[in-house]
């Protein structure tokens, strides 16, 4: 008698190789990131090299500070004998829920060298106010 035996104990999946190319593929396209914060305001910086200002778009919604951008990018080479284009593009989204205490209405921006730098200052901090809540009788 022949003894059946899984082929994948000696051949490895042919999928396996793509068992994880969506993640792998959304680290690839999203950029780079790092977040910090002090007493006075949070800052996400956002590695854009190659992507104009025009190009890049910061929205809060609901508590939700979203970075979009699209990368645009063409260089084309001529020589007597020889003729070089490359082009790159792509589009990207990264997404950050705020603290409470961020002040999403006084949100800035700026970018140099690549780099997008997102500020958002810290609100105050509001003194606990006790309101005593008057009973009815029913």
């Amino acid at each position: 008698m022949i003894e059946k035996t899984p082929l994948g104990q000696f051949w490895p999946s042919l999928t396996e190789p793509f068992r994880h190319f969506g993640s792998r593929l959304a680290d690839f396209v999203s950029p780079a990131s790092e977040a910090s914060s002090d007493d006075t305001a949070y800052r996400i910086k956002v590695e854009l090299p190659g992507v104009a200002e025009e190009d890049i778009h910061v929205t809060v919604d609901d508590g939700v500070m979203t970075i979009r951008g699209e990368k645009k990018f063409a260089r084309e080479d001529k020589g007597e004998t020889w003729y070089f284009t490359e082009r790159q593009y792509g589009s990207f989204s990264r997404s950050f829920r705020l603290p409470s205490d961020a002040d999403a209405a006084n949100v800035r921006a700026q970018i140099r060298d690549g780099v997008l730098e997102v500020s958002l200052p810290r609100k105050a901090a509001q003194p606990a106010t006790e309101k005593r809540i008057p009973i009815r009788r029913g």
